[in-house]
C-alpha cells in the first residue's frame, strides 16, 4: 500500500506515551492501526443504525442472548490465552 505523510497535531503527553510503548518507527504503524480501527468502529455504528432503521430496536431478549454470546466468546479466548476481540489486544504484529 502506497503511503504519504500527513501533519497532524496530537496532545503531546499521548503522543510521547505512544512513542515510548512502540518504540523507534512504531509510532506511524501504531497511528494507523488506531485509525483503521475508528473506521471499523464508524462503519459498525452506521450497520447498526441501518440494521435498527429496518428492523427496529433490540428486545430485551435479543440483547439478553447477545450478551450471553458475547460472554461465551470472552471465556473461550480466555480459555486460549489471547485477548478476546475488543479486549484492546491483537494477534498482529506492530510494523514500523
Amino acid at each position: 500500500m502506497a503511503t504519504k505523510k500527513y501533519t497532524v497535531t496530537l496532545p503531546e503527553e499521548l503522543a510521547e506515551e505512544i512513542r515510548r510503548d512502540v518504540g523507534p518507527g512504531g509510532f506511524s504503524a501504531y497511528v494507523t492501526r488506531a485509525i483503521e480501527h475508528q473506521r471499523e468502529q464508524d462503519r459498525l455504528g452506521e450497520l447498526v443504525a441501518w440494521m435498527q432503521e429496518e428492523g427496529g430496536p433490540l428486545t430485551e431478549e435479543e440483547m439478553a442472548a447477545a450478551e450471553a454470546e458475547r460472554r461465551e466468546l470472552d471465556r473461550h479466548f480466555v480459555e486460549r490465552g489471547a485477548a478476546a476481540p475488543g479486549a484492546g489486544g491483537s494477534d498482529l504484529p506492530m510494523a514500523g
